[in-house]
């Protein structure tokens, strides 16, 4: 039977691994703000955020974990050593999870290419043909690394990274045996086609992150020469249906490709675009997009 759930994640606040300095608001505020607009479960964010591994289920409330991004340097084997303590200290919070309806999947995501984190969803050159067996092989690593603990990873393609368009995340595929987290609104700024990438990855495609995104901005970003943190502050990433994804031929895939699993709608933000309230609110009109196509 197909079991499907509707998460959120800290990102959609302004919470997240690229950000310094305090939380906008407090774990306690949003947990209680995705309880009350729907949502069924919550990535983890950065380390301690959401708690200790003794404090995890309790802080969860009513929610659920979902996954968990863990950022890696496939690009360099020495800084992919140097990164695996954190990828450990990540499934050890996935670990003290309650148990839910889907298990929580860690999102393996790749630090940035610094020249791609300058010009995102550009065409600035990617890995030379002889890096990727490297890169592939160090990402399999983590891949069984994290079975090894219980956990089925996902990875996850990114603007300003080695892996940012539909064909290096192709190429990923056929060099590994890892799911695909497809995020909608990463593949738009990337050039992609979400739903073709839904069909064509069905067998692949362990998580959904749902994220719409706007071209305009995007074209204006790479006028002005600004980086993906400039294009996040300046709304790239725009609430469900104000930018160009085609939502409901989207949750019309999921459908017809039978997906199970979950669903994280995710707005990546900075802290100062909009203010908690404002972001607390678009989260809850995102859910009830969803709810109105019937997911």
């Amino acid at each position: 039977m197909r079991v499907r759930k509707v998460a959120n994640a800290p990102v959609s606040f302004g919470v997240f691994e690229l950000v310094d300095g305090p939380a906008p608001l407090t774990a306690t505020e949003m947990i209680h703000a995705l309880t009350e607009a729907g949502y069924d479960g919550i990535d983890l964010g950065p380390l301690g955020y959401l708690g200790t591994a003794e404090t995890l289920a309790d802080n969860l409330g009513s929610l659920w974990l979902a996954g968990g991004w863990i950022d890696l340097r496939y690009s360099d084997a020495e800084e992919f050593r140097r990164g695996l303590p954190t990828l450990d200290a990540t499934l050890d919070m996935f670990a003290a999870a309650p148990v839910g309806p889907l298990p929580p999947r860690p999102t393996l995501g790749c630090s940035g290419a610094p020249h791609r984190f300058a010009r995102p969803g550009g065409d600035t050159p990617g890995l030379d043909a002889s890096e990727w067996p490297g890169y592939a092989a160090r990402v399999q690593e983590a891949v069984d690394r994290c079975r090894e603990r219980g956990f089925d990873p996902v990875f996850h393609h990114h603007l300003g990274t080695y892996v940012e368009t539909a064909e290096e995340t192709e190429r990923l595929l056929e060099l590994t045996d890892v799911q695909l987290c497809l995020d909608t609104g990463h593949l738009l700024l990337a050039g992609g086609d979400p739903v073709a990438a839904l069909r064509a990855w069905a067998g692949r495609i362990g998580h959904v992150h749902v994220k719409d995104g706007d071209l305009k901005i995007l074209a204006q970003a790479h006028a002005d020469g600004v980086d993906l943190r400039e294009l996040t502050r300046r709304g790239g990433f725009a609430p469900l249906g104000q930018g160009v994804l085609d939502l409901p031929a989207v949750v019309e895939t999921l459908d017809e490709i039978d997906y199970s699993g979950w669903v994280i709608v995710e707005q990546d933000t900075l802290p100062g675009r909009r203010t908690v309230a404002e972001n607390i609110a678009d989260q809850a009109a995102n859910r009830l997009m969803l709810k109105e196509l019937g997911l």
